[in-house]
């Protein structure tokens, strides 16, 4: 599933497509994915100005200029993508300058300055839903969310205070998306290796100087993953349709038995699973 950094590469790479756009037409394939879309989605799209792109934890948000924003979520398979940026607008012409329609594009946005905005999901895991912008923060899906690990909201003092007396795991508790907002299993296992830190150790049992180190190596390697553009193991694409080259910077994920490289350490990867998930550490460095 894309992790933030995915979903803040996509969100980037659709921003000149679609902020300050109006939606000329809103194609609407299925009448569901993960679950039903709302009442008369098309209708409610199509003519609505794209006032702000954002994203919110692994969601990304499109205000609009009738009061609602748009929620979209990539799910497991789900990629969205931009063609015709360029292309000037004529009416009534969407299609001179886009590929030929695939087979899983269940969503597709006309944009009326000739961009289309295309939602691709084979495994139909994603979601789209439309609600009132100013009661944005009480929909079920972003009601309980933490802080944006990027944010000003997260922070050493965030992790002492809500992890004391944790007896869980490190690991397990940073997926939990009402501790931060945004983490997966990808980047906590490669913000644990580069903390130092054993993912099998409790929450509550780390100090406050590792803590320190914990929220710095969170913040950098999500940093260092978007300006690459996100990591690209399966189906994740870039808005343009590149892939993403994170991966080939990973110093523990899906590198079972490779050796560790920090300095110094003659330690090499394993891997465990926790709570259903493969986790991938150095249990040479990583305490």
């Amino acid at each position: 599933m894309p992790e933030l950094p995915e979903v803040e590469t996509v969100r980037r790479g659709l921003s000149p497509a679609m902020e300050g756009q109006r939606i000329a037409r809103a194609d609407i394939r299925r009448p569901d994915l993960r679950w039903p879309f709302p009442p008369r989605m098309a209708e409610r799209l199509t003519g609505a100005r794209v006032e702000r792109l954002r994203r919110r934890s692994k969601y990304i948000l499109a205000d609009l200029d009738t009061g609602e924003t748009l929620l979209i979520h990539l799910g497991m398979s789900g990629r969205m993508t931009v063609s015709g940026l360029t292309a000037p607008f004529v009416p009534g012409q969407f299609h001179h300058t886009h590929p030929v329609a695939e087979k899983h594009d269940h969503v597709v946005l006309d944009m009326e300055g000739g961009a289309r905005i295309t939602f691709n999901d084979p495994r139909r895991f994603g979601a789209m839903d439309l609600m009132a912008t100013a009661g944005l923060e009480s929909h079920p899906l972003l009601a309980a969310l933490g802080p944006e690990p990027l944010g000003n909201g997260f922070s050493a003092d965030h992790l002492a205070a809500r992890l004391k007396g944790r007896k869980g795991p490190i690991k397990a508790l940073l997926l939990d998306q009402r501790l931060v907002a945004g983490l997966g299993n990808i980047y906590v296992c490669e913000a644990l290796n580069r903390a130092g830190i054993h993912p099998e150790r409790a929450g509550g049992r780390i100090g406050r100087a590792r803590l320190d180190r914990l929220a710095q190596e969170i913040r950098t390697v999500l940093t260092e993953a978007i300006t690459a553009g996100g990591s690209s193991l399966r189906d994740y694409r870039q808005a343009d349709g590149e892939l993403g080259y994170f991966q080939h910077s990973f110093r523990v994920y899906d590198r079972e038995g490779a050796p560790c490289p920090t300095p110094d350490c003659h330690g090499t990867i394993r891997r465990i699973v926790q709570g259903g998930r493969s986790t991938y550490y150095c249990p040479a460095c990583q305490r």
